[in-house]
C-alpha cells in the first residue's frame, strides 16, 4: 500500500517541520526593522530520508512522552471496522442513488418513446388535408 508510505512520510515530513519551527521560536527575537531586514530559513529534507527515518521510529519502541496537564480535545479514534461499515454503508447508498436514475431515465425513455410512436399512428390515420 503505497499510500500509507506515502502518509506516513507526509506525516514525519510535517512533525519534523514543526519540530524545527517550535525549537527555533524561543531563539526568535525581534529584529531592529530599521537595520535589518527579516531572514527566512528552511530546511528542506528528502521524502526518502524522512520515510527512512519513519520506518526506523517505527522499528524501535516509541519514548515515553511526559503527560501534558490539560489534554488536547480530540475525536474518538476511529476503528478498522467503523471505517469500512461507513465506506460499505456510502457505496450501498451510492449505488441505490445510481440505480434510481438509471431507473428514471428508462421509464423517461419509455413514455417519451409511447408518445412517439402516437403521434406517428396519429399522422398516418388521417390524411394531410388538401387546401
Amino acid at each position: 500500500m503505497k499510500w500509507i508510505r506515502e502518509r506516513d512520510a507526509l506525516i514525519a515530513q510535517t512533525l519534523a517541520f514543526v519540530q524545527s519551527v517550535a525549537g527555533k521560536k524561543d531563539d526568535f527575537r525581534q529584529p531592529d526593522t530599521a537595520t535589518a531586514p527579516p531572514v527566512l530559513t528552511a530546511e528542506i529534507v528528502s521524502v526518502r530520508a524522512v520515510t527512512v527515518a519513519l520506518e526506523q521510529a517505527q522499528s524501535e519502541p516509541p519514548p515515553q512522552i511526559a503527560p501534558t496537564p490539560q489534554p488536547l480535545p480530540s475525536s474518538p479514534p476511529r476503528m478498522a471496522g467503523d471505517f469500512r461499515s461507513e465506506m460499505q454503508t456510502r457505496i450501498a447508498n451510492f449505488r441505490k442513488h445510481q440505480e434510481r436514475f438509471e431507473r428514471e431515465r428508462e421509464e423517461y425513455c419509455a413514455a417519451t418513446l409511447t408518445k412517439l410512436r402516437a403521434a406517428i399512428r396519429d399522422a398516418d390515420a388521417s390524411p394531410p388535408a388538401r387546401k
